[in-house]
Protein backbone atom coordinates (compact mmCIF):
# COMPACT_ATOMS: atom_id res chain seq x y z
CA UNK A 1 0.00 0.00 0.00
CA UNK A 2 1.52 3.52 -1.04
CA UNK A 3 1.69 5.77 2.03
CA UNK A 4 3.30 9.42 2.20
CA UNK A 5 3.29 10.75 5.87
CA UNK A 6 4.07 14.49 6.58
CA UNK A 7 4.91 15.37 9.70
CA UNK A 8 7.02 18.67 11.33
CA UNK A 9 4.23 21.45 11.05
CA UNK A 10 3.48 23.53 14.37
CA UNK A 11 2.95 27.11 15.05
CA UNK A 12 6.31 29.61 14.80
CA UNK A 13 6.63 33.26 15.44
CA UNK A 14 7.52 35.76 12.28
CA UNK A 15 10.79 34.84 11.23
CA UNK A 16 11.42 31.65 12.67
CA UNK A 17 12.08 27.86 11.25
CA UNK A 18 10.30 24.27 10.73
CA UNK A 19 11.47 21.47 9.21
CA UNK A 20 8.95 19.42 7.52
CA UNK A 21 9.19 15.62 6.90
CA UNK A 22 7.49 13.43 4.01
CA UNK A 23 8.48 9.58 4.44
CA UNK A 24 7.13 7.44 2.08
CA UNK A 25 6.36 3.52 2.02
CA UNK A 26 5.00 1.20 -0.21
CA UNK A 27 7.03 2.34 -3.20
CA UNK A 28 10.42 2.82 -4.25
CA UNK A 29 10.82 6.44 -3.30
CA UNK A 30 13.64 7.26 -5.64
CA UNK A 31 12.10 6.92 -8.51
CA UNK A 32 9.66 9.57 -7.83
CA UNK A 33 9.74 13.55 -7.79
CA UNK A 34 8.40 14.42 -4.30
CA UNK A 35 6.94 17.58 -4.20
CA UNK A 36 5.30 20.03 -1.48
CA UNK A 37 2.35 22.35 -2.02
CA UNK A 38 0.18 24.25 0.39
CA UNK A 39 -3.24 25.33 0.68
CA UNK A 40 -4.34 28.36 2.53
CA UNK A 41 -8.15 28.78 3.50
CA UNK A 42 -10.33 30.09 0.91
CA UNK A 43 -6.87 29.65 -1.78
CA UNK A 44 -5.80 26.89 -4.32
CA UNK A 45 -2.78 24.66 -3.41
CA UNK A 46 0.08 26.06 -4.76
CA UNK A 47 3.33 24.11 -5.60
CA UNK A 48 6.08 25.16 -3.27
CA UNK A 49 8.91 22.72 -4.10
CA UNK A 50 10.15 19.55 -5.64
CA UNK A 51 13.17 17.64 -5.60
CA UNK A 52 13.97 15.49 -8.28
CA UNK A 53 14.04 11.35 -7.88
CA UNK A 54 18.28 11.03 -7.27
CA UNK A 55 17.98 14.63 -5.91
CA UNK A 56 20.00 16.59 -8.11
CA UNK A 57 17.23 18.96 -9.27
CA UNK A 58 15.52 21.35 -7.02
CA UNK A 59 12.83 23.39 -7.91
CA UNK A 60 11.59 26.62 -6.11
CA UNK A 61 8.39 28.70 -6.28
CA UNK A 62 9.28 32.25 -6.13
CA UNK A 63 7.52 32.92 -3.02
CA UNK A 64 10.30 30.74 -1.04
CA UNK A 65 12.84 30.72 -3.00
CA UNK A 66 16.12 31.85 -0.17
CA UNK A 67 14.15 31.02 2.69
CA UNK A 68 12.95 26.87 1.97
CA UNK A 69 15.23 24.02 1.24
CA UNK A 70 14.33 21.06 0.03
CA UNK A 71 16.20 17.71 0.67
CA UNK A 72 16.29 13.93 0.35
CA UNK A 73 17.48 11.04 1.89
CA UNK A 74 16.72 7.62 0.01
CA UNK A 75 18.75 5.65 2.44
CA UNK A 76 15.04 6.50 4.51
CA UNK A 77 12.77 7.16 2.01
CA UNK A 78 12.37 10.76 3.65
CA UNK A 79 11.78 14.23 2.10
CA UNK A 80 12.64 17.04 4.27
CA UNK A 81 11.72 20.73 3.66
CA UNK A 82 13.62 23.42 5.65
CA UNK A 83 11.88 26.71 6.20
CA UNK A 84 13.55 29.96 7.64
CA UNK A 85 12.39 33.34 7.36
CA UNK A 86 8.65 32.01 7.59
CA UNK A 87 6.31 34.83 7.35
CA UNK A 88 2.67 35.08 8.19
CA UNK A 89 1.80 34.37 4.60
CA UNK A 90 3.33 30.80 4.57
CA UNK A 91 0.54 29.73 7.16
CA UNK A 92 -1.17 27.18 5.30
CA UNK A 93 -1.49 22.87 5.50
CA UNK A 94 1.45 21.91 3.24
CA UNK A 95 0.57 18.68 1.74
CA UNK A 96 3.31 16.26 0.15
CA UNK A 97 3.12 14.25 -2.91
CA UNK A 98 4.63 12.14 -4.95
CA UNK A 99 4.88 11.95 -9.19
CA UNK A 100 7.54 10.37 -11.78
CA UNK A 101 8.82 13.99 -12.35
CA UNK A 102 8.61 17.40 -10.55
CA UNK A 103 5.85 19.77 -11.91
CA UNK A 104 3.27 22.18 -10.35
CA UNK A 105 0.15 20.74 -11.60
CA UNK A 106 -1.74 19.63 -8.45
CA UNK A 107 -2.54 16.26 -10.68
CA UNK A 108 0.21 14.05 -8.29
CA UNK A 109 -0.36 10.54 -8.12
CA UNK A 110 0.25 10.16 -4.40
CA UNK A 111 -0.98 12.56 -1.25
CA UNK A 112 0.24 12.90 2.32
CA UNK A 113 -2.42 14.08 4.68
CA UNK A 114 -1.33 17.30 5.29
CA UNK A 115 0.29 19.17 8.45
CA UNK A 116 -0.73 22.68 9.50
CA UNK A 117 1.68 25.35 9.48
CA UNK A 118 0.97 28.40 11.34
CA UNK A 119 3.24 31.61 11.47
CA UNK A 120 2.35 34.02 13.89
CA UNK A 121 2.86 36.52 17.03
Amino acid sequence: QVQLVGSGGGLVQPGGSLRLSCTASGFTSDYYAIAWFRQAPGELRKGVSCISGNGDNTYYADSVKGRFTISRDNAKNTVYLQMNGLRPEDTAVYYCAADPVCNWSPEYAYWGQGTQVTVSS
